[in-house]
């Protein structure tokens, strides 16, 4: 069974991290103390300088994390290290440059080679999907679909032939702490869930234990990223007590 399967066998918390914030040693260790704070998956966010999904928050967690040095290569680093030590399911969150620029081929090769189970691309067209794909199952990583909320017809072309999980945005806009979620989630899932068995986890804008429970009850999982960050530009070096409270009290809430 997949690493990723294994995740969702219960309600997946998935919660996301950028590499190398506040620098690469540290980052490793925050990602440690999310898992042991029980959550079931990660997303390791590749610090880019147009990360044009995300919002404020996100956006100078990537600035802070490429002016430590956070490298492809060091990142790379950071994740075999990280393997050694966790079985947890991790994914990548990059943007289609890093990947082209690194190589495909090349970038794949090293995902699997370091232990990664799947690849998030935001800014990758489902029409240029077969290509990327193509690529990344000849070393059996998933490229998990980022799913907005469009029209039923696209929804459900993007999804029915995915692999690992999709990614349900339950926003449109940018990443972000967000009071009230209006966009019927219910109706998006039920979509993909006519053509697709793969799981769905719903992420951006979710920071409480209430709206963790409440979108968890409509998908697989919930996906927790700009409150973790949040934290993590509060208090730099010293988040990992906060952080781990933080995630205790979200698993806590959709177990």
């Amino acid at each position: 069974m997949s690493r990723i399967k294994k995740a969702f066998e219960k309600k997946a918390f998935i919660a996301f991290a950028v590499a190398g914030d506040p620098d690469v040693k540290t980052s490793e260790e925050i990602i440690l103390e999310i898992i042991r704070a029980g959550a079931d998956l990660i997303e390791i966010g590749i610090p880019f300088s147009d990360p044009i999904a995300e919002g404020p928050v996100i956006q100078e967690a990537s600035a802070r994390a490429l002016a430590s040095d956070a490298t492809l290569e060091n990142i790379f680093n950071m994740v075999k290290d990280l393997r050694s030590k966790t079985e947890a399911a991790l994914v990548f969150l990059t943007y289609l440059n890093p990947v082209y620029k690194y190589g495909a081929d090349n970038f794949f090769k090293k995902c699997q080679e370091i232990g990664i189970d799947g690849v998030i691309i935001p800014d990758l067209p489902y029409e240029e999907l077969g290509e990327i794909n193509k690529e990344a199952q000849k070393y059996s990583i998933d490229i998990v679909p980022f799913v907005a909320p469009t029209s039923k017809e696209r929804i459900m072309m993007t999804t029915k032939d995915s692999s690992g999980f999709i990614y349900v945005v339950s926003s449109m806009g940018t990443t972000g702490v967000r009071e009230k979620i209006t966009t019927n989630l219910d109706e998006i899932v039920g979509h993909i869930r006519e053509v697709s068995n793969t799981p769905c986890a719903i992420g951006f804008g979710i920071s409480t234990p209430e709206q963790a429970k409440k979108f968890a009850n409509i998908a697989d999982g919930v996906i927790v990223g700009s409150a973790i960050v949040r934290l993590i530009g509060q208090y730099g070096k010293d988040c990992l007590k906060p952080v781990y409270d933080y995630v205790k009290s979200m698993k806590d809430a959709i177990s």
